[in-house]
């Protein structure tokens, strides 16, 4: 046996045997190598005489990434971030010119706008938003004692950051995989495939359909689980971004599909469909069916849905779900295959628009800030030496974690986490540096401890609270620091410590709590108030698919919130969302028949009354059903394809009339 696979041998040993203990195998590969870079960071920031070297180590665990893409562009915005945050964290403690009061006023503004500003951006844009302003906070509390300082620290901040980063890059660029491929496409092109097929049967029963609300639902979850996890690996390269735009785009037809389909029943008779049309298509889409569901020809899939289109030339309804599914599909196995395509291709007609949560935003940012004043009153009120690392600690959780769907929960997580951290850094204090003596034997005392951080991280029972361990242990451990206070100062440092998540769930329990009912409450809001504005505004054909995208998005959004928060009423939310998309319809309906002369002068009131009334829908959605089921009667003998649209709005609004009022 060659040394190689004898080594390959032991390992996949060592690794099964960390297996039967508890340990995730990839995690742990994965924690270890993040480990390797964190030592690696924390000698050359010593090495390169930093003050704080451990924040280089803190900054690898922050910038490590299981993908090289992700890796480069979370290492990038880190950067970015630090740059930002520190020169802003320089620029109050200069401000605020030792005046406690003026610093906590100045934080408080800064860490609000982040929170707020980073809660509607999304990935590691987000990510670096939130990082500049606890990276402000870092450089403001740490040393508040210390101002003629502050330009110091601001550049020890900066080049611990750095060092981190570059350590980060080095060992990742080296061990870390480039990724093979966006997750889903293979299960994005099964819904497809089954998607063709219901159209096929579709066609073959003249139009009709039997697709349920609760399939709907379903295959609405299916997509909300593949998009979780798009911008992340969308990251790191223009191609990958191209390819999760087109998974976006393809899900986009795909629900304007499913949503024809729903509607089906209740159609017309198609018009200008002949039975021969109707099987030439059926067969046709069945075989890109096939070739979708083998994966073996992706591309012939798109030729055989661009001849069912041509067959169902004579049927506007079909065709105009079938063009946007073609053209999506084929820039999506372009994109999945790097395959150019032309500059004017017509899947750009249809724009990738998602969904932000504006209210959640704003409550965040009032949240960080109002939290900030209140913690800080308490500080300067108490006079608490360890109140600066609980301030610190708060900005964490009110900047990072305030875009999580329920951080009140993940706060019992971080504080187990940030306990076992003050625990592992009591013990590397006072069990290990008073045997040692220079700061080059505290500083390679600590390699162990880094790498035990690492086990916990990679343990299936601790995992959730391993990152904050690690984190806590190296804010802790500071090695060029002369040790002259006792254990119970360093006991009450980390307790404070521990206190900034313990303030931080408060702030979330009790200041503008966010809950998953909460949030579901926020986003039936805004989806009713764009109708709203619809209703006051006329939107361009453009602005119509942009409104049309981000409504696919929160609709999915929706679905998988109501899963989330018990799941008996997510094919509920599915029909709400389709409610929605008719009420969209026919407001669009009304601004157009404004450019009609033949309508009658008494017709024209009737729709003016209709768009003010739907100004205020939320108020008052029945009194808007009335509104649209007279309309309809007016329109019915000249105008019969506007008037089954807007009784169809009007039914689909009082069978949802808690939903557009605001009620869950």
């Amino acid at each position: 046996m060659s040394s190689e696979s004898a080594y390959a041998s032991r390992y996949g040993r060592w690794l099964s045997r960390a297996t039967r203990w508890g340990f995730d195998a990839a995690r742990l590969r994965q924690h270890l190598r993040t480990a390797f870079a964190a030592c690696l960071a924390l000698i050359a920031a010593w090495q390169l005489g930093l003050d704080h070297p451990q924040w280089a180590a803190m900054t690898v665990w922050a910038a490590s990434q299981p993908l090289r893409g992700q890796l480069l562009e979370k290492s990038f915005f880190r950067v970015a971030g630090t740059v930002v945050g520190t020169a802003v964290g320089v620029g109050l403690v200069l401000l605020a010119q030792g005046n406690l009061a003026w610093l906590i006023t100045g934080l408080a503004i800064w860490l609000g706008l982040c929170a707020g500003i980073g809660n509607l951006q999304r990935s590691f844009v987000s990510y670096g938003t939130m990082l500049s302003g606890y990276s402000a906070a870092m450089v403001a509390l740490l040393d508040t004692g210390r101002q003629g300082d502050v330009f110091a620290l601001g550049w020890d901040r900066l080049f611990t950051a750095l060092t981190g980063v570059f350590a980060a890059l080095l060992v990742g660029w080296l061990f870390t995989p480039k990724g093979s491929g966006i997750p889903g496409n293979a299960e994005l092109r099964q819904l497809c495939a089954r998607l063709l097929r219901d159209l096929a049967d579709g066609l073959q029963a003249r139009g009709r359909s039997s697709l349920g609300s609760q399939e709907l639902a379903r295959r609405l979850l299916a997509m909300s689980a593949m998009e979780d996890g798009l911008d992340a690996h969308g990251a790191g390269s223009m191609r990958s971004r191209e390819a999760v735009r087109s998974m976006r785009r393809l899900m986009n037809a795909q629900i304007s599909a499913l949503l024809w389909l729903r509607d089906a029943p209740s159609l017309p008779e198609p018009k200008g469909l002949n039975q021969a049309d109707a099987e030439q298509a059926a067969q046709a889409l069945r075989e890109a069916a096939l070739l979708l569901e083998t994966q073996a020809q992706p591309h012939e899939a798109v030729t055989r849905l661009a001849e069912a289109r041509q067959a169902l030339t004579g049927w506007h309804a079909a065709a105009e779900v079938l063009t946007p599914l073609t053209l999506s599909l084929q820039a999506h196995i372009a994109a999945a295959g790097n395959t150019p395509l032309p500059a004017a291709h017509g899947a750009r007609q249809w724009p990738v628009v998602l969904h932000s949560d504006w209210l959640g935003a704003r409550r965040a940012m009032l949240r960080a800030a109002l939290s900030i004043v209140i913690a800080g009153m308490f500080w300067i009120a108490t006079g608490w030496e360890g109140g600066a690392y609980m301030l610190l600690g708060l900005s964490i959780m009110l900047t990072v974690f305030s875009s999580f769907e329920n951080p009140a929960a993940t706060m019992r997580h971080v504080v187990i986490g940030q306990a076992l951290g003050v625990l592992v850094a009591l013990a590397c204090q006072w069990l290990v540096w008073p045997f040692v003596h220079g700061p080059a034997s505290q500083v390679l005392s600590m390699l162990p401890f880094i790498y035990l951080g690492a086990l916990l991280f990679s343990h299936r029972r601790t995992m959730l609270s391993g990152y904050d361990c690690c984190m806590v242990l190296l804010l802790l451990l500071y090695p060029l620091q002369v040790q002259d206070s006792g254990f119970a100062h360093s006991l009450a440092l980390g307790l404070a410590v521990v206190a900034g998540p313990l303030a931080g769930w408060a702030a979330y329990r009790f200041i503008l709590p966010v809950t998953l009912k909460g949030r579901l409450q926020a986003l039936h809001s805004m989806m009713v108030h764009d109708l709203q504005d619809m209703a006051a505004t006329q939107l361009h054909a453009r602005d119509a698919r942009a409104w049309r995208a981000r409504l696919y998005h929160r609709l999915i959004s929706l679905v998988r919130l109501t899963e989330q928060a018990g799941g008996q009423h997510s094919s509920q939310a599915a029909e709400s969302g389709i409610a929605t998309l008719h009420l969209g319809r026919a407001i669009q309906s009304l601004h157009e028949l404004a450019h009609d002369r033949h309508l009658p002068e008494g017709t024209q009131r009737a729709r003016r009354a209709a768009l003010l009334r739907l100004q205020q829908l939320q108020a008052r959605p029945e009194a808007s059903a009335r509104l649209l089921q007279a309309l309809a009667l007016r329109l019915a003998a000249n105008h019969a394809p506007e008037a089954r649209l807007l009784d169809k709005a009007a039914r689909e609004l009082r069978q949802h009339l808690d939903f557009f009022a605001g009620s869950i």
